[in-house]
């Protein structure tokens, strides 16, 4: 139930990331979601891919930074309360959001939002046993 996540260090000039982006594109790599947190000198792209062991070589053989993590994407109501019933069920458990951010909206309304915690194996336990449905690998990268 763990996604693979691509982090990637770009210097915060002019065409990195769309350099980035070629390289996936050259590769017939297809970004499923992304985030991008920036400094003024530097920033990090994380990445959701159809195919991240061949972004992680292509990234890597172009001389790019970067790293593979974990993450979860979980389906979230997409109505008034829905983040804030999933959050609320980390937070009794004492469960830490590391960082998060939305990955889109499935053919049956709810949102997918991709979240990274500091106990991925029990954050992943708490939301089961809650009835919160963490969604698989294969299923994201076929999105």
């Amino acid at each position: 139930m763990k996604v693979e996540q691509i982090s990637i260090f770009i210097e915060n000039k002019s065409g990195r990331l769309a350099e980035v982006a070629e390289i996936l594109a050259n590769a017939g790599i297809n970004i499923r979601a992304l985030s991008l947190a920036d400094t003024s000198d530097f920033g990090i792209l994380r990445l959701i891919v159809d195919n991240p062991v061949k972004a992680l070589e292509m990234l890597r053989d172009n001389s790019f930074t970067v790293s593979k993590t974990e993450v979860v994407g979980i389906e979230v109501p997409n109505q008034p309360g829905g983040l804030a019933l999933i959050l609320s069920i980390l937070d009794k458990s004492q469960i830490n959001v590391e960082y998060m951010y939305a990955f889109g909206e499935r053919p049956g309304g709810n949102a997918i939002i991709i979240f990274r915690f500091d106990n991925i194996d029990e954050a992943i336990s708490v939301l089961k046993n809650n009835g919160i449905l963490v969604i698989a690998c294969d299923v994201i990268s076929g999105i």
